[in-house]
């Protein structure tokens, strides 16, 4: 879990989130009772320009006519450089109760990121309520992971980062046919030795670099789309990388998705187990006049402590069990 300096800003659990287009009315119940803990309804990419408006109409009646239970609801509006992106805004915001967060594609500066807080916080008086609505962002252009670190301090509004791994390989020029797969190219054969190939993560560059970002401004990493939902491994893989480079949850474009998110974003229990054991001998430890121990022939020490209260802080969040 990444350190919260900013109070206001909420703690939510952000292992899955699923993407939903607004266009398809008979998914929203389905989605509604599936096991997303965040669910998008887009107005951008899989809405086509001659659909703009009736799909900004269908997510209004969908935000407020579903029952979306305690999930967290957000929009993906269109660009502010398009016709749509400021109406996507305005009329979400003001309108929908429910709202949570407003997704913003395409950041590529601070700016595109305090235009929006402004925007929002002009609108927020109209809602007749005390909600604040938080912004989550797409790093999907060369120049947004540039530019991340100054975009991650830019509003205090910012909850989370996700690495929109379409566009950004497109643009980068990497693209291959199923968006967030491996690519076979990049990989490493020691002297030409076929039998010795090793395949790497091409991807790793850019999470690691929004994760750093993230954790350092108190921001949720979500690692990006898997395209090829007919490949459940694969997914999985992917995710244990994102996590392994210090996301926190990943967007899945089909609901088959979701339970392996979920699972590979949660502690396990043996992971659960083991930092409860750590806490309570580090505990005696210390009482026993020791600031370390040896766990067989590892050094368990107070920073390995704050890995375990991590762990456990985690587990908490996502069962309320404090035990």
């Amino acid at each position: 879990m990444p350190q919260n300096p900013d109070p206001a800003r909420p703690v939510r659990v952000h292992r899955s989130e699923l993407a939903v287009p607004a266009t398809s009315e008979k998914f929203f119940a389905k989605a509604a009772q599936g096991p997303a803990d965040v669910i998008f309804l887009d107005l951008e990419d899989a809405v086509s320009p001659n659909r703009k408006e009736a799909a900004r109409a269908a997510a209004i009646r969908a935000l407020n006519e579903v029952d979306w239970g305690r999930k967290t609801m957000a929009v993906r509006v269109n660009g502010a450089d398009t016709p749509w992106g400021l109406r996507d805004i305005i009329e979400v915001v003001t309108r929908c109760p429910r709202l949570d967060l407003v997704l913003l594609p395409k950041v590529g500066t601070a700016f595109d990121v305090q235009f929006a807080d402004e925007l929002i916080g002009r609108l927020e008086p109209e809602r007749g309520d005390d909600k604040r609505i938080g912004i989550e962002i797409l790093i999907e252009t060369t120049l947004g992971l540039a530019n991340v670190e100054s975009i991650a301090a830019s509003s205090p509004r910012l909850e989370a980062m996700i690495f929109g791994v379409g566009d950004y390989s497109i643009e980068l020029g990497t693209a291959g046919e199923a968006i967030g797969a491996a690519d076979p190219r990049y990989a490493v054969s020691p002297d030409g030795r076929p039998q010795d190939r090793h395949w790497n993560d091409q991807w790793h560059f850019a999470i690691a670099r929004i994760a750093n970002a993230c954790r350092a401004h108190g921001l949720r990493a979500i690692d990006g789309p898997f395209a090829n939902y007919g490949d459940p491994d694969a997914y999985r893989a992917s995710a244990q990388r994102g996590a392994a480079l210090g996301c926190e949850g990943k967007w899945a474009i089909h609901p088959s998705q979701l339970e392996i998110a979920n699972e590979v974003f949660s502690p396990s229990p043996e992971r659960v187990a083991w930092a409860r054991a750590i806490i309570d001998e580090l505990e005696a430890a210390n009482r026993d006049g020791r600031g370390a121990y040896g766990r067989g022939a590892i050094l368990i020490d107070m920073a390995v402590e704050k890995l375990a209260r991590s762990v456990l802080r985690r587990h908490e969040l996502l069962t309320g069990d404090a035990s």
